[in-house]
């Protein structure tokens, strides 16, 4: 019951001010009809609930199943066998992500087609599948972060002299939304459990790096779609 009300207030802290602010356009800027404004006001209470019920699953669910698969994972014994399973695990979890599928689906529209959504979905969970590799392989090396950071993002802004224009803001978005509600806390907890096995110092800090690498891994795969495509 705590449960369900901190999720509660969370939700409704983080969507109640947007939810008001449209609220208020539609009465006195737009004129909205009655019919519309509760309509509205209906699929705001919808989309809260639904984000309180996906906040308990994340909860209950998705991240002590995460931390214990990364947690078993390094337990093997085989460098390989968390390679792969890392970088699946990421990659499933990157194209089911619903910010990802929305702009694959808004640059397919606006590309009038000649970007295929399954395509640049593709490119995304193969980016952050990558980096999460590499993240795990920089807790088990002991590999500071910051080199790593600086590494890719040079390696960004050398491809950018190359990427065309188009391909330039949607390089950067692809990153942006790895960092969804369905992303995030599946890379969190699988950080969690690899950065408690291999850490020599169990610092669990490192878990945070694992978000900051994932998201750069979009962006390299976009710009180079980009560099090979036209």
């Amino acid at each position: 019951m705590e449960t369900l009300r901190e999720d509660t207030r969370e939700v409704v802290t983080a969507t109640g001010p947007i939810i008001l602010v449209v609220l208020l356009m539609q009465v006195f800027v737009l004129g909205s009809p009655l019919d519309e404004i509760l309509l509205f006001i209906g699929t705001a209470l919808m989309v809260m609930a639904g984000f309180t019920m996906f906040l308990i699953g994340v909860r209950w669910g998705m991240l002590p199943i995460g931390e214990a698969v990364g947690a078993e994972m390094p337990q093997r014994g085989s460098l390989v066998f968390v390679i792969v399973v890392m970088f699946i695990l990421s990659f499933l979890v990157t194209i089911a992500e619903p910010d990802v599928r929305v702009l694959a689906s808004l640059v397919e529209s606006v590309s009038a087609g000649m970007l295929d959504r399954n395509q640049l979905m593709f490119v995304i969970g193969v980016g952050v599948g990558f980096f999460m590799v590499v993240s795990a392989l920089r807790t088990l090396f002991g590999v500071s972060i910051k080199k790593l950071l600086a590494v890719g993002y040079s390696v960004v802004i050398g491809l950018s002299f190359f990427t065309p224009e188009e391909f330039l803001a949607i390089s950067f978005d692809a990153g942006g939304v790895t960092t969804g509600p369905m992303t995030v806390p599946i890379i969190l907890s699988l950080g969690v459990g690899i950065s408690a096995v291999l850490s020599d110092r169990r610092d669990l800090s490192n878990t945070f790096g694992f978000i900051g690498l994932a998201s750069i891994g979009p962006i390299i795969g976009v710009m180079l779609m980009g560099v090979f495509l036209i």
